[in-house]
């Protein structure tokens, strides 16, 4: 158990390699930039399924005969599912490998995609978009256990990095696609796309990524006796007792509050800059939304590597002992300016300033708000591998369902509060609650070894991360 009195990580006093860091050495670097190619392009899934549909939501209500606030009804469900599916695929992985995870979730991405594109009502729509979901939503939790198993911890924000920007960018590009579909084709034609993307991604897997678990590490290893087809059972919920400790509940529930700011500025656009710019068109609707991926994509690689050179700098300044708060030093730039100024910003260039030079503006602040947010969520996402790292797969998978079932209250809540208080005041609102989340991340840097000594939820040490 970490205490007070001793820093959780400590280095090698002669500068020499443990035998866990030979794990590490296990796959070529050009090998590990391939497999978080593969794991990235998996990651893009959940987002690109959920936000997609948004767009044909009222090309969908005219076939299926059904209403608006109706057929909505799939962005909750979608949301729910990915709740349920991170912790699913999360703890199977542990016990069974991230391979064969992936291996078994991306078939019910596929059958549910062809399910929705097939659906004449709305209760089929709901059941295979469900299933559809539930298969992709594993994406999330296994590409941050896959990263942590293949880099050691100074070099483990660059990978997170680049995986948490792919997903996020999937998450800003998915109402374009889904908006050029719903405008010059149909909704059905891009859930068939997405089936045959699931196909590709399977194929790549089983050909191409190897397992990434370490060695006797898996539950399926450590039986004595096992059938040739073993099934066993795995709570799924248990992930969610790893959030009992205080850091790591503090922690999720900033990233929570820092992305809160992206759901309010990205859900009700065609409400906000689309009728304040009368702009009608799907396909222009949902490229406004495009700056914000850009600034994922942007900022999440940039975020790791500070966040890794952080790591390193501290470490050297404390004579090789490593605290592992010292990673969440990255997040300063964007959650107490970036995050906070933009959708600030945003909401009173919408309220105040007309024409093109406001919808500019505002597109720059979606632009900002992608960067400042994968500023907060990658340096959190990597400190979470760090300080769980045997479990890495499951807090990743807690944080994910937790944060969606806050973000799904949040949702709910946006278009009531601006219909109520205006786009301005909503918005200013929703900056002090990313405030206070940056509060909560300095608490957590200043009193963090307290905080790990307090409840013990096997944090990980240098002979193990």
């Amino acid at each position: 158990m970490a205490s007070e009195e001793s820093p959780l990580l400590t280095s090698s006093s002669d500068g020499s390699k443990t035998t866990h860091e030979v794990i590490y050495d296990r796959f070529t670097r050009r090998r590990k930039r391939w497999i978080v190619f593969i794991v990235s392009c998996a990651g893009l899934l959940p987002k690109l399924v959920a936000a997609s549909f948004v767009p044909s939501i009222p090309q969908v209500a005219k076939e299926l005969h059904s209403t608006h606030a109706a057929v909505s009804l799939t962005v909750s469900l979608s949301t729910f599912a990915t709740a349920i599916g991170t912790l699913v695929w999360a703890a199977y992985s542990s016990f069974y490998g991230r391979r064969t995870m992936y291996l078994c979730g991306i078939p019910f991405l596929c059958i549910g995609s062809c399910g929705v594109a097939m659906s004449n009502s709305l209760r089929s729509l709901l059941f295979w978009q469900f299933i559809q979901t539930f298969g992709c939503s594993g994406g999330l939790s296994l590409g941050a256990g896959v990263i942590g198993d293949i880099y050691k911890l100074e070099e483990r924000g660059i990978g997170i990095g680049i995986f948490l920007g792919a997903t996020l960018f999937g998450f800003a590009v998915a109402p374009f696609l889904g908006g050029v579909a719903a405008q010059y084709s149909s909704w059905r034609n891009l859930h068939y796309s997405l089936a045959v993307w699931g196909l590709l991604e399977l194929l790549l897997i089983y050909v191409l990524l190897p397992e990434t678990s370490h060695p006797g590490t898996l539950g399926i290893d450590k039986l004595k006796q096992r059938r040739r087809i073993h099934i066993a059972w795995v709570n799924p919920l248990r992930s969610l007792w790893l959030l009992r400790s205080p850091n790591l509940f503090g922690v999720m529930l900033a990233t929570s509050l820092a992305l809160i700011t992206d759901y309010v500025l990205l859900v009700p656009l065609a409400y906000t800059i689309g009728v304040r710019y009368g702009i009608t068109n799907k396909a222009i609707i949902g490229a406004c939304f495009l700056p914000n991926g850009l600034g994922n994509f942007i900022g999440a690689p940039l975020a790791g590597r500070l966040s890794d050179i952080l790591i390193r700098k501290w470490q050297e300044k404390r004579k090789g002992v490593w605290s592992p708060e010292d990673r969440l030093r990255a997040t300063w730039i964007g959650g107490l300016f970036m995050v906070p100024l933009s959708i600030g910003v945003s909401g009173l260039l919408t309220t105040y300033v007309d024409g093109p030079i406001g919808l500019l503006l505002n597109l720059l602040c979606l632009f900002i708000n992608g960067i400042g947010v994968v500023f907060v969520l990658n340096p959190i996402g990597s400190y979470n591998v760090d300080v769980v790292h045997s479990q890495s797969a499951e807090i990743t998978a807690a944080n994910a369902g937790v944060r969606s079932f806050i973000l799904s209250i949040a949702t709910a809540l946006v278009i009531p509060s601006i219909e109520r208080i205006g786009v301005a005041w909503t918005n200013i609102i929703v900056a002090v609650l990313a405030l206070l989340g940056q509060g909560i991340v300095f608490l957590t840097i200043r009193y963090g070894d307290r905080m790990r000594a307090s409840v013990d939820v096997g944090f990980s040490t240098i002979e193990n991360n």
